[in-house]
């Protein structure tokens, strides 16, 4: 067996120890400038919130050294992640497609997807890709630019639960279960049968074909979570929590982790990375920061898909155009009154980089599904604050280096 150098041990494990350490957040003075944000730090039983902020410095040769400050973390307190799941489906879709090794087999090859039970729905068609069919490539950028859920429901079953909880594990994502489509009528037992689906060439000839599979192992929370005190199911009144011990769980550092991951993957043994080439890795990178306007193919326009829709921090409350100087490679997710966002932030021009995820629960009468929660009046505002808050310390922050960031400033 061949032995490792033990000053190579010694470095990736100084890297693993600054991005796993987890020192309070240093809030200081002039948080009266921020009345949300104080508001929510001061009454986190209300809002359940949760904040994972890491600090970034570059040494001589570019490479980040990571300090990773929380507040109020804890993985075993659940919430509902609603869309923050589809990254890390979006990046495994193509670890799974570089393990195929099948010939003229790639990311934009049309993927047919099938149905044989009434739960399934078939996707022959994708009338917003250029080519009017869908594609594992088409689908990620919808998942990265707006979210979609329908391209993550395809994803979600062109892998199955095994394949998406396993790799997870596998890479000490300890605090996730992914076992739903999302905002499907399909109960726990029907998405855990996965639909048959075909990659064919341009003249429709068959290049792979995937029956329809089952999971068998019952990915579940065991601790069966409660949220709310009432909820509507249709047009009725349920006058008890809702139950999510089958619905999606990833903790904020799960979150927070995946998004260093794809940004940051030499910070990680191999074994915790993901395994994408650099043109996989790149294509992630490129549409996680891209804002949807950006985008030709699928198109997405003003007034509905303005820069903000999906990138809460700092800006999550103007509808203005960003301005270019900021990149934000991240994934939010909104559901059920809560409000998620892990997020990469850069301004290239003052040489700022840092990570920032956030988990917010905004239900203050405890009703699930009745479309009243304080959103706008509160978790918007508070990831805008919050997002500004920590930028100002990292404008004011003194660096020995600005960062070099090569494949992170791209074209879009």
């Amino acid at each position: 067996m061949k032995t490792r150098n033990p000053i190579y041990l010694f470095v990736i494990g100084l890297l693993i120890f600054s991005c796993s350490q987890k020192n309070p957040i240093p809030f200081k003075d002039g948080l009266d400038a921020y009345p949300i944000l104080k508001r929510v730090l001061d009454s986190t039983e209300t809002y359940q919130v949760q904040i994972f902020y890491t600090r970034i410095d570059r040494n001589e040769h570019m490479n980040p050294m990571m300090e990773t400050f929380s507040f109020n973390l804890d993985d075993e307190r659940y919430f509902y992640p609603a869309s923050t799941v589809k990254l890390p489906v979006a990046i495994l879709a193509l670890e799974w497609l570089e393990e195929q090794n099948v010939d003229n087999l790639n990311m934009d090859t049309p993927m047919l997807t099938d149905s044989v039970r009434p739960s399934q729905m078939p996707a022959y068609v994708d009338n917003s890709s250029q080519d009017s069919l869908p594609s594992i490539a088409h689908y990620i950028k919808k998942i990265l630019l707006v979210s979609d859920n329908d391209a993550y429901n395809r994803l979600y079953e062109l892998l199955g639960q095994d394949y998406i909880n396993q790799k997870l594990a596998e890479k000490g994502l300890k605090h996730t279960v992914i076992n739903h489509r999302l905002s499907y009528p399909a109960n726990e037992i029907e998405n855990r049968f996965f639909n048959p689906i075909r990659f064919v060439d341009k003249s429709g000839e068959t290049i792979l074909e995937i029956p329809e599979r089952e999971t068998k192992t019952i990915y579940s929370n065991s601790e069966r979570p409660i949220i709310g005190k009432a909820y509507y199911s249709g047009d009725s009144l349920i006058e008890k929590g809702m139950e999510f011990t089958y619905k999606n769980k990833f903790a904020l550092s799960d979150l927070h982790g995946v998004v260093q991951r794809i940004i940051f993957p030499r910070s990680f043994l191999e074994t915790e990375r993901f395994q994408l080439n650099e043109e996989h890795r790149n294509f992630i990178l490129k549409y996680m920061s891209m804002l949807p306007g950006e985008s030709d193919f699928p198109k997405y326009e003003d007034p509905d898909y303005y820069d903000s829709y999906s990138k809460f921090f700092k800006f999550g409350t103007d509808k203005n155009p960003i301005p270019e100087q900021f990149r934000i490679f991240n994934k939010t997710g909104w559901a059920y009154g809560h409000l998620i966002d892990g997020s990469y932030f850069v301004d290239y021009e003052n040489g700022v980089e840092f990570f920032v995820s956030a988990i917010i629960y905004t239900n203050k009468n405890q009703t699930l599904n009745d479309d009243t929660y304080e959103t706008e009046e509160v978790g918007l505002p508070f990831f805008a604050e919050l997002g500004e808050y920590l930028y100002q310390i990292e404008l004011k922050r003194k660096k020995l280096l600005k960062p070099d960031w090569g494949e992170l400033k791209m074209d879009y």
